[in-house]
């Protein structure tokens, strides 16, 4: 079989990328000399007078894919910041750390490189466990937060005991981090409102190959550490303003 010579997915994420700097945002690496590396869009020229925003991702592509249509409109009122989290886009670590916990000292380091001392955090699915967790280490920076469809309340029992769609987090893991087009049509049915509907397996299968196939083994390990002894009680509280919304059964 002749080598893929044209990718729709590739192309796609080019236009991501094209239409975040034509919004005002800029990509920055910070090495945080640690073996860890991470990614972050923010603003071509901070505006001291105006209010930043930092909006997280969750399990997707990275973070264009997820906040592409977000960034053209809030940057007219915010200092927009989008953070690629570790083992999604240009961000990695060599560490052996895999918590929520980690990714927001993480996100917060990148962010004090980049002089940003105080922020709003918007965090989706995953994002929402991180953006929670830089609420609750960062109250002096993080002065609002917003977290949508992220269960941070879950237990690692509450699979157990059929709370959840899957029995398993191997079974979740599967959806999630879906490898095969028949899985991601599963994760689209339940993600999206409007599913689109009857996508051909090739792009399916493209946009698996470009997207879902690096860093795996690490993006599994972050499921795991996200279920694993998980219990409310341990749930740490947050004192800023804040807004939940839309639980739905995945991180």
């Amino acid at each position: 079989m002749a080598d893929k010579c044209f990718s729709f997915t590739a192309s796609r994420d080019w236009c991501y990328r094209y239409s975040f700097s034509t919004a005002g945002l800029k990509s920055t690496t910070t090495d945080f000399g640690d073996g860890t590396v991470f990614h972050c869009w923010g603003p071509k020229t901070h505006r001291p007078k105006k209010p930043t925003v930092l909006l997280i991702h969750g399990l997707g592509a990275n973070a264009m894919w997820q906040w592409n249509d977000f960034v053209s409109p809030l940057s007219a009122k915010f200092n927009v910041y989008v953070p690629d989290l570790l083992f999604f886009g240009e961000s990695y670590t060599t560490r052996p750390e895999r918590s929520e916990s980690f990714q927001a000292q993480c996100v917060m380091r990148a962010m004090e490189a980049m002089g940003v001392r105080k922020m709003s955090v918007v965090g989706l699915s995953y994002g929402g466990f991180v953006a929670y967790s830089m609420a609750a280490q960062f109250p002096a920076a993080v002065e609002r937060v917003v977290i949508g469809c992220a269960g941070v309340c879950l237990e690692e029992k509450d699979m157990d005991e059929g709370m959840f769609r899957v029995k398993s987090v191997e079974e979740a893991i599967e959806i999630l981090l879906a490898q095969t087009p028949q899985k991601l049509r599963e994760l689209m049915k339940l993600s999206f409102y409007k599913p689109v509907k009857n996508l051909p397996s090739c792009f399916l299968s493209d946009f698996i190959d470009v997207m879902c196939t690096e860093n795996l083994q690490e993006r599994k390990e972050l499921i795991y550490a996200l279920h694993k002894d998980r219990k409310l009680s341990d749930l740490p509280k947050i004192t800023q303003v804040s807004r939940l919304s839309n639980f739905y059964y995945f991180p």
